[in-house]
């Protein structure tokens, strides 16, 4: 399909909606990674220990993503390249192979944490034991990545579509739960951080929401998509694109605002300021809003396990292309990464402890990713035309800053809870 003809015709002659749909789909499969099992965890223990008080920190950090995922999709469009790719070239060789054993870890931490959350899903639903969950999850994982020998659309319209299911069950959850909607906006008036738990709790949702994978992966998406000829079709392009990111990372955003918004609206409201794990907020739904409301809770957290598992093992394969040039088959890349999976299980690990602690892993390998985005997509010889502005560097270092002080934060109240 040559970028030229798609760009300057065919679709671009058409109007609307159906002009902007063939350059729909990137993003929302990046936005998978923002609304994974993690965030669950996260928003769910913000919500019930705060209330809507840090509602706040869920729109700034979908700023800083959105600033992040549109930076990453104009590094593959720009340069024909993704970001793995790029620190290859551009490191030593020693760097370069420490960076990529680094995102392996981090990969493989984000792997466990969705994997982890449709076998819960799975428990929760239909009541089978966490392995025989985690066993499933394994072949559906396989199935949903099966179908990209058929090209990039059949899978980014799968995964739009778990997409659209999470957004609807919180939809849903949002009208059952009835939100006090006046103490919801003044949560936002002035914006604060009740203590050293709730900028815990903050980190860890920056932390959920910004994650190194998804940036790995959206500049590979957009990287040979389409091919424009020149400048002028780049831009094009460039601009489609990020009205797909708007559009994706709002969606995340509602979708993690409703969590939190759920878990205040019911479990703070009630005094249950202390639900742990996603068992618990399963079984206390019900009782307080009725049945549809667990089982619309248990249904979207299978379909974003079984989605954010799919992606994040192609992100898996994308950063060990791009690091050392070396191919796997997606299979062996899938078994090797439900190992560790099946080990927490098995071995009887409270899943839910799992899923923050896999969070607090991504920290080490964010600041390096969003400083590395930052110096190839700053420099005009690669990036030509779309090179940053001034006020994108700037913007961009500081979030990087922001990132690293908070991840910092989150690691050492994390290790050392008690104090130094």
């Amino acid at each position: 399909m040559p970028g030229t003809s798609t760009l300057n015709g065919g679709p671009g002659h058409k109007r609307g909606l159906g002009r902007l749909l063939p350059y729909l789909g990137p993003a929302f499969v990046a936005s998978v990674a923002y609304i994974d099992p993690g965030n669950y965890a996260t928003n769910i223990q913000a919500g019930s220990e705060f209330g809507y008080t840090l509602l706040w920190v869920i729109f700034a950090s979908n700023i800083i993503a959105i600033l992040v995922q549109a930076t990453s999709a104009k590094l593959g469009i720009a340069t024909g390249l993704n970001l793995a790719q790029h620190c290859r070239r551009a490191y030593p060789k020693w760097a370069s192979v420490g960076l990529w054993v680094m995102m392996e870890i981090v990969a493989m931490a984000t792997d466990l944490a969705e994997f982890l959350g449709a076998a819960i899903g799975l428990q929760l639903l239909f009541g089978f034991p966490l392995w025989i969950g985690g066993l499933l999850t394994a072949v559906a994982t396989f199935l949903i990545l099966g179908v990209e020998r058929f090209g990039f659309r059949p899978l980014e319209a799968i995964i739009t579509g778990f997409v659209a299911v999470v957004a609807l069950s919180y939809l849903l959850e949002t009208i059952l739960d009835r939100p006090d909607w006046a103490l919801l906006a003044s949560s936002f008036a002035p914006p604060r951080l009740p203590g050293a738990e709730a900028a815990l709790l903050a980190a860890g949702i920056l932390g959920a929401t910004v994650m190194p994978h998804a940036i790995f992966l959206h500049s590979a998406l957009t990287q040979n998509r389409l091919r424009p000829a020149d400048d002028a079709g780049r831009k094009r392009l460039f601009g489609f694109e990020l009205i797909d990111v708007f559009v994706a990372m709002g969606v995340a955003s509602f979708v993690n605002a409703a969590m939190l918004v759920m878990a205040a609206a019911t479990f703070h409201k009630s005094g249950m300021t202390h639900i742990g794990t996603l068992q618990s907020a399963y079984l206390t739904l019900e009782p307080l809003l009725g049945k549809a409301s667990s089982v619309v809770f248990g249904v979207s957290l299978l379909a974003s396990g079984l989605s954010s598992s799919a992606v994040g093992t192609s992100a898996g394969q994308i950063i060990m292309e791009g690091f050392i040039d070396r191919h796997i088959p997606v299979w062996l890349r899938r078994l090797i990464t439900v190992a560790p999976s099946l080990v927490v299980i098995f071995i009887g690990l409270e899943p839910t402890r799992v899923l923050v602690l896999s969070q607090v892993l991504l920290s080490f390998g964010l600041p390096v990713t969003i400083f590395s985005l930052l110096r190839f997509s700053a420099d005009r010889k690669l990036m030509g035309s779309l090179a940053n502005s001034r006020v994108t560097n700037i913007l961009l270092g500081a979030a990087a800053v922001l990132v690293t002080v908070l991840n910092i934060f989150l690691i050492v109240k994390t290790v050392f809870p008690g104090g130094l």
